[in-house]
């Protein structure tokens, strides 16, 4: 499956704890990301200072439903159900 353009769900949702050009210190779930353009494309596509976690992100229909809001839903859901709590 390819990724559903325009979507960028998995940009928002998920946490990143790699450094990203532009936030050094990773994203925060919930939060954009800076690489996330207007069209909700990345602007690292295809570069190699784009994080490995996110190239190694692969697309399934579960994980991105039909919609923006059910891909965020069920990103939403792993993003909670598998970050350590303190």
């Amino acid at each position: 499956m390819k990724c559903r353009i325009g979507c960028g769900a998995c940009c928002i949702a998920l946490s990143i704890s790699s450094p990203i050009p532009g936030m050094p210190n990773g994203k925060p779930a919930g939060i954009r990301c800076v690489q996330l353009g207007p069209d909700n494309r990345c602007l690292l596509f295809g570069k190699p200072e784009k994080p490995k976690v996110c190239s190694n992100l692969i697309p399934s229909k579960e994980m991105c439903g039909q919609t923006f809001g059910e891909a965020y839903e069920y990103l939403e859901f792993l993003e909670r159900y598998t970050t350590p709590t303190s």
